[in-house]
């Protein structure tokens, strides 16, 4: 269960947050076989649905490194979609494991550092302004894998140094953030030979969006942490695919603007409960 499911990103890890695994490398082999991965999000009332296609290649069960593109179609609100009339972006990314899982001990925690890079970021900020964006994350994350009784799990916990709100879809942060981010899952043995993994997991964001101050009274947005809940279906041994059903909470309501002649608007995403689905596939 540690190194098969790509994150919305294209990284190794939960649905939305990175671990400290990378994709597998078979024993005495450099290079691995290619990690394949699908996403979507449904979130078309008012920012538009999201779908990434992602791949990823490991390196000796110490590095990866991984290229998602992200395809985006317009949402259905006429006063706020326009935020979002674009086609995606393109996001890289790149981990390197300093300590495996259990490397010492039992005990000891995998713990790897990495880096995401969006290209081509014109959402919120880009909108407002005409900028073609670019923003990254640089990260450290630490995770454990338990696979004994009475209570298997997965936890993992990390911090990143952003300049992205809701990676990248939400615009451009002011400046760099540190935001802390983490999962929890517990694994429970299931038809098939295969594991099922209920999960849940949250990434802190940065406070405000760039520009997005100009639409609001006072100035400032309110962008609240993201939240997943999922379930993940995988194989026991050997896992050669991951398959991914949840809900996520993303924004709802995140300030307020004055529209005449209605007056003082509420401004709401309308982006809590949204399904999201998650395929990944190991040659």
């Amino acid at each position: 269960m540690n190194a098969q499911n790509l994150t919305l990103e294209g990284q190794t890890g939960g649905f939305i947050t990175p671990t400290a695994y990378v994709v597998y490398t078979a024993k005495d082999h450099i290079f691995s076989h290619p990690a394949v991965g699908f996403h979507f999000i449904n979130v078309d009332k008012v920012i538009g649905n999201v779908y990434t296609f992602n791949i990823a290649e490991g390196f000796a069960n110490r590095a990866e490194v991984g290229y998602t593109r992200n395809v985006h179609t317009l949402g259905n609100d006429p006063l706020l979609s326009s935020l979002w009339h674009y086609a995606g972006m393109n996001i890289f990314s790149g981990k390197v494991v300093a300590i495996k899982d259990g490397q010492w001990s039992p005990l000891v925690p995998g713990l790897a550092v990495g880096t995401v890079v969006r290209t081509g970021d014109q959402f919120v900020s880009g909108a407002l302004d005409g900028t073609i964006y670019v923003n990254e994350d640089y990260y450290v994350a630490a995770s454990k894998t338990w696979l004994h009784l009475p209570l298997p799990f997965l936890a993992n916990l990390g911090w990143k140094y952003t300049n992205a709100s809701i990676y990248g879809v939400g615009g451009q942060a002011p400046g760099y953030e540190g935001r802390f981010f983490g999962g929890l899952g517990i694994p429970l043995p299931f038809f098939f030979k295969t594991a099922i993994v209920p999960a849940a997991g949250f990434t802190q964001q940065p406070s405000q969006v760039k520009n997005l101050g100009s639409l609001l009274i006072g100035g400032k947005s309110h962008i609240p942490t993201t939240l997943d809940f999922a379930v993940r279906i995988t194989q026991k041994e050997n896992p050669h695919f991951a398959f991914d059903i949840g809900v996520g909470e993303v924004a709802n309501q995140i300030g307020y603007t004055f529209i005449y002649p209605q007056g003082v608007t509420p401004v709401n995403l309308q982006a809590r409960n949204v399904l999201g689905l998650g395929l990944s596939l190991r040659y």
